[in-house]
């Protein structure tokens, strides 16, 4: 996130909160009411905010996390792509021999017999 998105989400935030009161005041509060109301209501909404950082934080859901993925998937694409039919043979022939490896180790994993 960069500084002026940072100043403009501030800026957003005062402005959405003195439009809440000015609309709460229109509908018949008064000044105290409807200050309070009105932070109430902004602090609320500006904790659901910071809540759905946090859960995004804690699923590595962020734009660096899903960058990485995404730079790691195409870096193992090219190699991929890269590979000669012999080291593709190769490469299949290893997976083959490590799943079965894994089923021999774990008999629950197997076809049933």
């Amino acid at each position: 996130m960069r500084k002026i998105d940072v100043i403009l989400i501030g800026l957003g935030a005062f402005a959405a909160g003195g439009l809440l009161y000015w609309t709460l005041q229109l509908l018949g509060l008064n000044s105290q009411s409807a200050g309070i109301w009105s932070q109430g209501l902004l602090v609320m909404g500006l904790m659901g905010w910071v809540l759905t950082y946090l859960f995004r934080v804690s699923t590595h859901r962020m734009t660096y996390n899903q960058q990485l993925k995404n730079y790691e998937d195409a870096v193992l694409q090219k190699r991929f792509a890269e590979l000669s039919p012999a080291e593709l043979a190769q490469l299949q022939a290893e997976i083959i021999q490590e799943k079965q490896q894994a089923i021999d180790a774990d008999p629950s994993r197997g076809n049933p017999s």
